[in-house]
């Protein structure tokens, strides 16, 4: 009889540094002066926190539609505040109504949200999503041509990744890429709605560094 190789075992990706990364949002809303904020400095953090309760009750559950769903508004509620408090933060310029040293701290946490935000988005729409991508078990096809997706089927079985599927690390680190070098270095965007989010995020990043970050520095 002859013998069959063993099917990969499909490896589920972790969660939480999603989750972590969320969270981290929240705490660096407290840095911002409560002028450059809706609400007490605390309710962001604290609507994240509530809604990863029932998103990892979901994902432990099975129920992906659920957990994606959740997923979807924890990343728009953040979205929308650190839009929010950007557009805030670039109209208090001209009133001088913030020290120096706020608009520098200000400018830092945005900056910082605005690379957690998006690698978030492209976490979670990649590929169909987290949940998608372990399904399929080896991620061959998606918005973004990871160094991983190009390696023959030998070089991959030589470096054991022959089951490799992006995380949330690789996501962030593609968003840090973006918000610096206001591109994505090694790894090409295929799709057209990657394209736009990266557009949003450079243009964002570039409001942040050299229009605030400088102004500050201009009058310290």
């Amino acid at each position: 009889m002859a013998a069959t190789s063993a099917k990969p075992t499909l490896r589920s990706e972790p969660r939480w540094p999603a989750i972590v990364a969320l969270l981290a949002v929240g705490g660096l809303r407290l840095a911002l002066p409560e002028s450059l904020s809706y609400g007490p400095d605390w309710l962001l953090l604290a609507v994240i926190g509530g809604f990863s309760i029932p998103t990892i009750w979901a994902h432990v559950r099975g129920l992906d539609t659920l957990n994606r769903i959740l997923g979807y508004i924890m990343a728009a509620i953040v979205t929308a505040d650190m839009i929010w408090s950007l557009g805030l933060l670039i109209a208090a310029l001209p009133k001088h109504t913030q020290t120096p040293i706020a608009l520098l701290e200000s400018a830092g946490a945005l900056w910082i949200t605005n690379i957690i935000v998006f690698a978030s988005w492209y976490w979670r729409l990649d590929g169909g999503g987290p949940a998608v991508r372990d399904q399929q078990g080896v991620h061959t096809d998606g918005a973004f041509l990871f160094p991983q997706m190009t390696l023959t089927p030998e070089t991959k079985r030589t470096m054991g990744e022959e089951c490799w599927n992006p995380g949330f690390i690789d996501y962030l680190f593609l968003a840090f890429n973006t918000s610096t070098a206001f591109s994505p270095t090694d790894v090409p965007v295929l799709s057209r709605w990657a394209k736009v989010l990266m557009m949003i995020q450079s243009l964002i990043s570039l409001a942040t560094i050299a229009l605030l970050a400088a102004r500050a520095v201009n009058i310290l």
